[in-house]
């Protein structure tokens, strides 16, 4: 009888495992299958997590952005995105310095697209404000130094670059030409007076905190329209002896 069961287990026919990893197959969630399915190269696996970094920035905030998240984002393994940026701090300031790229070209476009030194800057002032509003989370990311690490040459240059065009800008509106290392007292007050106003502005806005005065300001109001009317008061102010 031992004998006879064993032959019979022996030549019992084995069971393919198709059914069961099919049934696995469908039932893995779309993250997973994309982390095992997906053949990225090593360069677009690094866009590819940036870019699953900026959704999930726009889409969660500045708290919701982890290496977890952007992985599971992205849909690759959780070790993906230190093994490309180190740390969190690394991701962060890639990222931010892709904003900064972004925000400087659509400023650059801005300015080319006026003629007079004026219309350049009520130009430039008016994309500041609409990339904000289009990218509030990238924005906020951007002016978060405490989480950036600005030693890192891509964020560095990124940064410096859109300084430069503020920098122009406020010259061109002087009707100067203003040094990139060095700046007079009066180069200097006109650079912060503008990026304050127009920086301020914007906070104000994406926070919430402008919906009164348009409440209150005449019918039709827009955000552009208030915007435009404090540069010209700001230019006039400028202007005085």
């Amino acid at each position: 009888m031992a004998r006879l069961s064993k032959e019979n287990k022996a030549t019992r026919p084995v069971r393919a495992p198709t059914r069961r990893v099919a049934r696995v197959a469908v039932d893995r969630p779309a993250s997973r299958r994309r982390a095992n399915d997906t053949p990225y190269h090593h360069g677009d696996l690094h866009e590819a997590l940036l870019r699953a970094a900026e959704r999930v920035l726009e889409r969660d905030g500045l708290a919701g952005l982890t290496l977890r998240a952007v992985a599971r984002e992205a849909g690759v393994s959780h070790a993906a995105p230190t093994h490309h940026f180190g740390d969190l701090t690394g991701l962060l300031s890639e990222l931010a310095a892709i904003g900064f790229r972004q925000f400087g070209q659509a400023m650059a476009a801005a300015d080319a697209s006026a003629a007079t030194p004026p219309e350049k800057g009520v130009a430039s002032a008016k994309a500041y404000v609409a990339y904000a509003q289009a990218h509030p989370g990238m924005y906020g990311l951007m002016f978060r130094s405490e989480r950036l690490d600005h030693s890192r040459p891509s964020l560095h240059e990124a940064s410096e670059a859109s300084f430069a065009g503020l920098t122009r800008g406020v010259g061109a509106s002087r009707h100067e030409q203003i040094s990139k290392e060095q700046l007079t007292l009066d180069q200097a007050a006109a650079i912060a007076s503008a990026w304050s106003l127009v920086h301020g502005f914007t906070m104000l806005l994406l926070d919430g905190r402008l919906k009164t005065i348009l409440d209150r300001a005449p019918e039709g109001t827009s955000v552009e329209t208030l915007l435009t009317a404090m540069l010209r008061l700001s230019a006039g102010r400028s202007a005085r002896p």
